[in-house]
């Protein structure tokens, strides 16, 4: 082996190594790690790990930041053969005489031209980025000729050699280019795929995590209990499915097409228009938001199942006068939002609304079930209460009311958003009752029992699905956002932000609100009605079949009031609405009454009103003892409560009441009311709308009288 002589820079300039340390070098120990040799080969000349490692270093790091002796300081002291910088790490490796396979054309990347220049000294470009070298001698003039070609420049100028010219630009200048050039950046489809997935996956398990259980408690209590296949599984299936697209594309587009404007509303319509003026875009307000509603086509649909003989006016109603049925619950809903209004006005406190409004419902209620005639409308009339709190309605007049609250200066009070959904759940009682008596007024029940009604004819092309729905889409959508429209540009005169991201929620809105209807269509309702339909199996011999009933009488009875309650109870707790109240509730309340303790408390209310109901249709019970015995004994808690626990006791009740769980609901006493022989099938909803009320207030009350029980027993101590 060859002992190459090592130079190595100090504060006195290029020194020869030791024989110590020529001894070190021979064993693969690199003392001098400041500069080093190389060959003309473009390596080190044994090519030992030690030595191959310290290059990498050397290359990579800046010298401040260098493993070397301590005692090499300061950037007079770096020294570096250019070789190392200009040959390539792969390259270095190599033997004393390389061959011909080993020389390489020059590098274009080569950074020895400006070395060159920085140093003023004639580079000669070696270690195989030359030309072919001539045979070197060998032997001790070998090791002459090789320090010969040795330059040692300062680690300062090699850089500035090869690193590149730069100069500063401002940051505004970028910024200027970038908007006077933009640049759209191409999306491959894996691109759109990574963006896409995620944003739409989370919004389609949340609808999942409603949906799927629901459907799949009712079809396997179906197969495994009532013993009965599912028909047309198939087409339920896919209707399941776009009820929960729908759903997902509808709360995206509310989200982004609709809540912008109701927002901006809410906020400056106070400040621009008079108290009168906002009453009135106020009900207008509520009622477009009605028509919008995804259950309110559920309604329309229910009066098939009811018997004309035995309820004419409920099935006049239902069938030739249904537009007034819509119309009586928006006008009960946009009346509903004025009064919110007034009250965020003069700060009315909910208890003593909530009063006043249950007194004209009750008297209504009253006159209306001692006529026999009337008596089956007060079913539908208190279901339809639970219709109009859905994804629409709710998030547009609570955004108005808020920001109404802030303009009369009640911005601060934490409970200031809660009431309206109570409100907008009454007053659509009272309308459609008073509808309903006056529709006795103008036809005698002899006459209405055999009213002319409009025979089935054959659908039209455009009649018929997916026209229908896409024609119902557009007809309950569009109304609501060019009625926003008009009050933001018209009224408020302002421009809307960002109508690109507007006319994306608007788009999302329409072909949300197709898929569910829809699913509604050929999912929800058909499921609903059969599983209806096949409950009374469970006691009693279907008149259309032979059979007997499968199970003991008492013992049927009670399985279907279980069932009625798991499918209250299991449809409560997946609604997301319910649990983003409960986190606001546990916030406001300081941890006294809990998320969890909230939760269970409603969806126990929902079980049981959803069993009584349920009860209501096989035993024939009458509507309006029922009605009169569970809001007479809210009211009576009502009274007892504080107000806190008064605004989250009703406004419970509307939040239950989704998209999903009405349609399916409605279908399901539908189908076992027509099943059992029952006049109509409505009530189950209007029990489950007033059990969450008396639920939360009876834990109200807990908590209040624990809360007493620990002050007194503090004063005591």
């Amino acid at each position: 082996m060859s002992h190459e002589t090592a130079l190595c820079t100090r504060e006195g300039g290029p020194q020869q190594s030791t024989p110590m340390q020529s001894a070190h070098r021979e064993s693969g120990a690199e003392q001098c790690p400041r500069a080093f040799e190389h060959n003309a080969g473009g390596g080190t000349a044994e090519g030992t790990p030690r030595q191959d490692a310290l290059i990498e270093q050397f290359e990579v790091l800046p010298p401040d930041q260098r493993r070397g002796s301590p005692s090499l300081r300061g950037p007079d002291a770096e020294v570096i053969d250019y070789n190392m910088a200009a040959t390539p790490p792969d390259n270095r490796r190599s033997t004393m005489h390389p061959t011909s396979s080993d020389e390489k054309k020059p590098s274009s990347r080569s950074p020895l031209p400006a070395l060159e220049r920085a140093t003023g000294a004639a580079v000669d470009p070696v270690g195989g980025h030359g030309a072919a070298q001539p045979p070197r001698p060998a032997g001790p003039a070998a090791g002459r000729a090789e320090r010969q070609r040795y330059r040692h420049v300062r680690y300062g100028d090699l850089l500035a050699a090869v690193r590149p010219k730069q100069r500063a630009v401002s940051y505004n200048a970028v910024a200027a280019h970038q908007r006077a050039h933009p640049q759209r950046a191409p999306l491959r489809l894996k691109d759109v795929h990574r963006l896409v997935t995620p944003y739409a996956s989370i919004r389609f398990l949340e609808q999942l995590r409603v949906v799927l259980p629901l459907a799949l408690f009712l079809a396997l209590f179906q197969i495994a209990a009532l013993r009965t296949g599912i028909e047309q599984s198939a087409s339920v299936t896919l209707g399941i499915l776009a009820v929960m697209l729908g759903l997902m594309f509808f709360m995206e587009g509310i989200k982004h097409g609709l809540m912008p404007f109701s927002e901006a509303i809410g906020y400056a319509l106070p400040n621009r228009l008079t108290r009168g003026a906002v009453l009135a875009v106020a009900v207008a307000l509520g009622m477009a938001a009605t028509f919008a509603e995804p259950a309110i086509g559920a309604l329309r649909a229910a009066g098939s199942g009811v018997q004309r003989t035995s309820a004419p006016y409920l099935y006049l109603f239902l069938n030739r006068y249904s537009a007034w049925l819509v119309l009586s619950v928006a006008v009960g809903v946009g009346l509903a939002v004025a009064v919110g209004m007034l009250r965020f006005y003069h700060g009315w406190t909910l208890k003593n609304t909530v009063i006043a409004t249950m007194l004209p419902c009750l008297a209504l209620t009253v006159y209306a079930g001692l006529d026999p005639g009337l008596e089956p409308l007060l079913g539908l009339a208190w279901d339809c209460g639970a219709i109009t709190t859905g994804p629409v309605t709710v998030p547009l007049v609570l955004a108005v009311g808020i920001g109404v609250s802030a303009a009369a200066g009640r911005a601060d009070n934490p409970l200031s958003g809660f009431g309206l959904v109570t409100l907008a759940s009454l007053f659509p009682v009272i309308f459609v009752t008073l509808v309903g008596i006056m529709l006795s007024w103008q036809v005698p029940a002899a006459e209405a029992a055999t009213a002319p009604v409009a025979a089935m004819a054959t659908l039209q092309w455009h009649e018929q699905s997916p026209i229908a729905e896409i024609k119902a889409s557009a007809r309950a959508i569009v109304p609501l956002v060019l009625f926003l429209l008009l009050i933001q540009l018209g009224l408020l005169r302002q421009r809307a932000k960002k109508p690109g991201l507007i006319l994306y929620g608007i788009a999302l809105a329409l072909i949300g609100m197709t898929f569910f209807n829809l699913g509604l269509s050929f999912g929800l309702i058909p499921l609903g009605d059969q599983t209806g339909s096949a409950v009374p199996s469970a006691f009693m011999p279907l008149p259309d079949t032979s059979a007997a009933a499968l199970y003991p009488y008492w013992t049927g009875i009670v399985l279907s009031l279980t069932f009625a309650a798991a499918v209250g109870y299991g449809a409560t707790i997946a609604e997301p609405a319910l649990s983003a109240m409960g986190l606001t509730v546990e916030s406001l309340t300081d941890g006294a009454l809990p998320r969890t303790l909230l939760v269970r408390a409603v969806a126990l209310g929902v079980a049981v009103g959803t069993a009584v109901g349920v009860a209501k249709l096989l035993f024939h019970l009458p509507m309006l003892y029922l009605l009169l015995g569970a809001y007479g004994v809210a009211l009576a808690l009502t009274v007892l409560s504080s107000e806190q626990y008064v605004n989250l006791a009703w406004d419970s009740a509307g939040v239950t009441t989704g998209p999903v769980t009405v349609p399916l609901i409605l279908s399901l006493g539908l189908g076992l009311g027509e099943a059992v022989g029952a006049r109509e099938g409505f009530g189950i909803l209007a029990m489950a709308s007033v059990g969450p009320i008396l639920s939360v207030l009876t834990v109200g009350l807990w908590i209040q009288g624990r809360g007493a029980m620990s002050a007194r027993r503090g004063e005591h101590v």
